[in-house]
């Protein structure tokens, strides 16, 4: 099956937050494995990219593992820091550094001396804390809150990001000097849509363990279920696989997954399900299943998140231009059908045609003129 990689096991069956396991038999990920395991026998720092999702936490454990340093795996979600405690958080504090501070603390750069500090969503960080992590990762040391003291520490840093920090550097949003002292030694992970060999082992692995204890001994995947997850663009990448699997285990009959099972995106209902969607409802025990969402909502959610995390300039002007743009394309420029598309009158059309230069005022009063004649025709022709 390849080599796995999963997280620590944890009480319950609650859905993850985080990717549980990493697959490595997609020829990609081999090669990828490769690669990690060389980076992990040196004490570079190493700077680990990818989607949400991806397994970026499994693969810092892993480079900790094979580095055979002696002291602990910690692992700090940076953008689940508060700006005020994240000083104290990461570097300790002295009793009476502030208030509830009533006894000493080491912070997690302490308690990681002698292994690895995996510090994940590193790209969330604010430009004043780059500049004391940077003071760190130069000087080997740190300092607690309310002391003058420094404290030596021997900790390898291994630091994740799903943000591009190359791009934040040119957005003087990241500090380059940390930027290149953070890519010593770079693993990129890519998304699971680009390493499709993994998909069905990964589903296999969690079919045992989920199956496993919810009773349901070994579930099997109809034919229709392996074409819907080999199709699938898995925004949500390993994460969203797991939890996918997850709710079929839950809702399937008779231990055989289906693809509405799945509960996947419209796009791949409509290419992968076409035949089992006309399944008689009589045989597969169930009722029909309600008519799935007209766009792969998911996926349009991990975009425009990307885009937020940017800082992109003007963002909602932007896409707002995209969606005018497509819409008055697909519809043929005709105003009535571009409306009706979007949902909106014609009069708010055409303000946002004339907002993003699609329609002068020139065009405008001709578009009045053709449309007084043509609205019923037009109207009656609406997709």
């Amino acid at each position: 099956m390849g080599t796995l990689l999963t997280l620590p096991q944890e009480p319950g069956l609650s859905l993850s937050i985080r990717a549980k396991a990493l697959l490595f038999h997609d020829p990609n990920s081999l090669a990828l494995l490769k690669h990690v395991e060389r980076i992990a026998r040196s004490d570079a720092t190493v700077l680990i990219t990818g989607e949400t999702g991806t397994g970026k936490e499994l693969v810092a454990r892993h480079i900790h593992k094979e580095s055979a340093r002696p002291g602990p795996f910690i692992a700090v979600n940076c953008g689940a820091l508060s700006e005020s405690l994240i000083d104290a958080e990461l570097f300790g504090h002295e009793a009476g550094a502030f208030t509830g501070a009533s006894r000493a603390r080491a912070g997690w750069f302490e308690a990681a001396n002698g292994g690895t500090l995996f510090l994940d969503e590193v790209g969330d960080l604010s430009l004043r804390f780059q500049v004391k992590l940077l003071r760190v990762l130069q000087e080997r040391q740190v300092v607690r809150l309310g002391s003058t003291r420094p404290t030596e520490i021997d900790v390898r840093l291994v630091a994740a990001t799903n943000v591009d920090l190359a791009e934040a550097v040119q957005a003087q949003h990241f500090r380059p000097d940390l930027y290149y002292r953070l890519r010593v030694a770079n693993v990129t992970l890519p998304p699971l849509r680009d390493r499709t060999g993994d998909i069905l082992p990964l589903v296999e692995h969690f079919l045992g363990m989920y199956g496993g204890k919810l009773g349901l001994g070994e579930a099997q995947l109809a034919p229709d279920a392996r074409d819907a997850l080999l199709a699938y663009p898995w925004p949500g990448n390993i994460r969203e696989l797991e939890n996918a699997v997850h709710h079929a285990l839950i809702v399937c009959r008779s231990g055989v997954i289906h693809a509405e099972d799945l509960r996947l995106a419209a796009p791949l209902m409509l290419r992968a399900d076409t035949a089992h969607a006309s399944r008689p409802a009589a045989e597969s025990g169930a009722e029909a299943a309600p008519a799935p969402e007209p766009a792969d909502w998911g996926l349009i959610r991990t975009l425009l998140e990307r885009l937020i995390r940017r800082k992109e300039p003007d963002l909602l002007r932007r896409i707002e231009g995209e969606v005018v743009h497509a819409a008055f394309a697909l519809s043929k420029e005709n105003q009535v059908r571009s409306a009706a598309v979007l949902g909106i009158t014609r009069n708010s059309l055409r303000t946002l045609l004339k907002r993003h230069g699609l329609l002068d005022a020139e065009s405008a009063t001709e578009a009045d003129d053709s449309c007084a004649t043509g609205l019923a025709t037009d109207t009656a022709s609406v997709p």
